[in-house]
């Protein structure tokens, strides 16, 4: 499909064929990613070492924290190219030669600024080695297989990080399948790495970790030939990278928040998990089972958002306000559709819907109580997510930045204090609690942001 096909869905279809074109694929794309975790958590499993399986569980926020650096860029500087896509596409002749300029000067900084900072990353990375590996939490028996696994992720780094924002370049232009197809062709390509180098040739986690930074390899040829032989107006050679403070500041103003809310989920994760356990190794256990169950809504309700970002930012861009307000209502209603569809059979079936993982009487009973509590808040922080993703589609860095961390500032106090005032159940419901007053802040500050510019007291209205 050419850009001319893609730009259509962006600016002229009807807004539920638009997403169906922009977000279905992410949604599909999200949802391959979260059945590959745990396929290759399986070919480790598979070697019955638990030091081995536990060096990958130590290795994912290492991961996690790449993919945000690389998100920094690929979400600064992809909304930055669909606005100004927009705003091309009702350009007199005296202005498109500026605009082609900047969404060139964008997304060549979008690619080669991920590149810089990965090569700093590795750098400095492997030379810190060993305290990251402690700072990650292996122990002894551990340590070993942490380090060899997490060695290669941060020399892969480059890699990882440019293959995060190339992928969301391409979609500024509405391109989804063409990311979709590349994160499908990365998933085989994964697999395919998994049974060579941990099943044939027995190299382990150090096999797992390096079947990650080759199938990324595989994920930027892939984007990379497609912008060569179908964009129009995107280019990444290394002759349009000119960094100056204004891209910088553009790019980092907006995908800054990106990095914050990942930061704030790790440090959620880690300081969950001690309280967590403080009740019991089945508590830790049902939350286990529990997120995993609820990871597919959240990751299709993701899609959604992700689908969304560029026409948000075309249409912002081509100052279309109307159907920029009903894409982020239509968005909304996706949501709220995807986790119900979700949640009416999980609730009809109670501790029945989590017996397929663990017959644990303990397990189930308090993981029926925590799955309700978790899919009310997937529902929430889907629409928080969306409130984020408009912000960082229409340039607004600075609540985008501060709703990204608002979730994570909410929940730390709520945990601890459900904690000491409730118990068990403070613990379970205290994240709920956060993502409800999370999405109340959300909604409000669209509104007040609404009386600025005219677009979200309708929102809000609506």
């Amino acid at each position: 499909m050419s850009t001319t096909d893609d730009r259509h869905y962006l600016f002229d279809a009807p807004i539920n064929r638009a997403l169906i074109h922009l977000a279905v694929p992410m949604m599909a794309a999200t949802s391959v990613g979260v059945v590959y975790n745990i396929v290759n958590a399986g070919f480790i499993g598979a070697l019955n070492s638990t030091p081995l399986l536990a060096a990958i569980t130590f290795g994912l926020p290492l991961s996690g924290l790449m993919m945000a650096v690389g998100g920094v860029f690929g979400t600064g500087g992809s909304t930055a190219v669909s606005r100004l896509l927009g705003r091309l596409e009702t350009a007199d002749a005296a202005e498109a030669p500026a605009l082609r300029a900047g969404i060139r000067r964008f997304s060549a900084f979008t690619v080669w600024g991920a590149a810089l900072t990965g090569v700093i990353i590795a750098i400095a990375g492997l030379l810190a080695l060993d305290p990251i590996v402690h700072l990650l939490g292996a122990d002894a028996a551990a340590f070993a297989p942490t380090a060899g696994y997490a060695g290669i992720l941060l020399a892969g780094s480059p890699v990882l990080m440019v293959a995060f924002a190339i992928e969301q370049l391409v979609r500024a232009e509405g391109a989804a399948k063409a990311s979709m197809m590349a994160i499908i062709a990365s998933t085989v390509a994964n697999l395919a790495f998994d049974v060579l180098f941990i099943l044939v040739l027995h190299w382990d986690v150090a096999g797992a970790a390096l079947a990650i930074v080759l199938s990324n390899v595989v994920t930027i040829g892939y984007l990379a030939r497609h912008l060569h032989r179908n964009s129009a107006e995107i280019r990444i050679g290394l002759r349009d990278f000119v960094p100056d403070a204004a891209t910088a500041r553009e790019v980092f103003g907006v995908g800054t928040s990106e990095l914050l809310m990942s930061t704030f989920l790790i440090i959620s994760s880690l300081v969950f998990n001690n309280i967590a356990v403080l009740y019991g190794d089945s508590v830790l256990a049902a939350f286990g089972i529990v997120m995993r169950v609820v990871q597919l809504p959240e990751m299709l309700a993701m899609g959604v958002a992700l689908g969304a970002m560029p026409l948000l930012a075309a249409s912002f861009g081509a100052k279309l306000a109307d159907r920029s307000r009903s894409a982020l209502i239509t968005s909304a209603i996706w949501v709220a559709v995807i986790v119900a569809c979700f949640a009416t059979p999980l609730f009809l079936f109670g501790e029945r819907a989590l017996q397929p993982f663990s017959s644990d009487a303990a397990v189930l009973a308090v993981g029926a109580v925590a799955l309700t509590a978790q899919l009310v808040s997937a529902l929430f922080n889907g629409f928080t997510g969306l409130v984020i993703t408009y912000f960082q589609a229409t340039g607004q860095g600075g609540p985008a930045t501060v709703l990204s961390v608002v979730q994570g500032v909410l929940f730390i106090p709520l945990l601890l204090a459900g904690h000491a005032w409730l118990g068990l159940t403070g613990v379970i419901w205290s994240i709920t609690v956060a993502e409800v007053l999370a999405f109340a802040i959300a909604l409000l500050t669209l509104w007040l942001r609404g009386r600025r510019v005219g677009v979200g007291e309708q929102l809000v209205a609506a």
